[in-house]
């Protein structure tokens, strides 16, 4: 038995939440032989938690299913690293990755997606920070049942915390029924003042809620903002699709990698008979992503669960956490995260190494 060989075999194992075989994807850091006995240790570029047993099982089988190989043993960790970021900007110190989640108009569920995401990265063990950068709408506050304003150091705004999150909004600073009435140059001063004056701290992933739209703030946005890639939200509608196809033109405009589409409200399920059905219509959003060969990371569907979470301010993905719905938030989550893990890294910015053993 050779290290070849067993790279070889390696390369035949699949990490679903990458798309990459392991070797292309540069998880294999060492290969140990001998005899007729094989260790591999494996680092994912993201946070896994409990899910990489399962990960370690299927690369055991494969290698102890040759007969060169008697006993095979996987060490397992994650290491989530900085990645690139738009040509003429410099990533912030401290925050590994920012990703933003956008839109190409309102009412498609965006701001639900990017708080279960941001809950989901940060049950995988990840440390996540949350950014309402919906200056017009600021609802983040209300679904993660946030109030009050955050307080100073003298310097900087501490972050609110919530389920785990290190939380700043607009919200928190203005009266709640207050209307936002600012130009797009005001908007863009605001949001860079709550994103590099907050004391995020060392974080392995920012998610901002990008305001709904396509138009001139959002993409000053994008162009100012140091990001390391977007998901965007859709329904299937045919109108949600129009405006979500826009939004993936206005982010690789700006060189803004587009991690992948999630389909929001796929499906109707009545909570009288559990009928599901497709309103909104069907497989509009896998279409797409075909369309410009990006992941579909997900399809949620229209449910009171949902809904009724966010108004208690206990999104779904702590409310029941093995619920369906929960459940394929986190698949999404996992899916956006490792397909960020396999594109370019930074060179300009050096995390301390955080290991999380499996």
């Amino acid at each position: 038995m050779n290290k070849e060989t067993v790279m070889a075999m390696l390369a035949e194992v699949n990490d679903e939440n990458s798309g990459r075989d392991l070797v292309s994807a540069g998880a294999i850091r060492e290969v140990g032989i001998h005899e007729d006995r094989v260790s591999v240790d494996v680092r994912l570029g993201y946070p896994l938690a409990d899910k990489g047993a399962e990960l370690a099982g299927r690369i055991k089988e494969r290698l102890e299913s040759d007969p060169g190989i008697t006993a095979a043993s996987v060490n397992m960790s994650q290491k989530v690293m900085p990645h690139k970021v738009q040509e003429d900007l410099k990533p912030l110190d401290s925050i590994a990755n920012i990703i933003a989640v956008g839109s190409g108009k309102g009412g498609v569920g965006k701001s639900t997606t990017a708080v279960n995401l941001a809950i989901a990265l940060q049950r995988e063990g990840a440390r996540v920070g949350m950014l309402d950068a919906d200056i017009y709408g600021p609802s983040i506050p209300s679904m993660l049942g946030v109030k009050g304003q955050p307080s100073t150091d003298g310097e900087h705004i501490i972050p609110k915390e919530a389920h785990g999150l290190k939380v700043m909004s607009i919200g928190f600073l203005v009266e709640e029924d207050t209307a936002m009435i600012w130009r797009g140059p005001m908007v863009t001063s605001a949001l860079q003042q709550l994103l590099g004056d907050t004391l995020w701290g060392p974080l392995d992933y920012l998610i901002i809620d990008l305001p709904p739209g396509t138009g001139d703030i959002q993409l000053t946005l994008a162009q100012k903002i140091p990001v390391a890639g977007a998901i965007i939200v859709t329904t299937p509608q045919d109108i949600a699709l129009l405006d979500a196809r826009r939004a993936v033109h206005m982010f690789r405009k700006v060189s803004v990698p587009v991690l992948g589409v999630v389909e929001n409200m796929s499906t109707h399920i009545c909570t009288a008979c559990g009928h599901e059905e497709a309103i909104f219509g069907h497989g509009g959003g896998e279409q797409m992503a075909s369309d410009f060969d990006i992941p579909l990371l997900g399809q949620l569907p229209l449910t009171m669960e949902i809904r009724s979470s966010l108004d208690a301010g206990t999104p779904t993905m702590m409310q029941n956490q093995d619920s369906p719905i929960a459940k394929s938030y986190r698949k999404l989550a996992l899916r956006a995260a490792g397909v960020l893990s396999v594109m370019p890294r930074s060179m300009t910015l050096q995390m301390p190494e955080i290991v999380v053993q499996s």
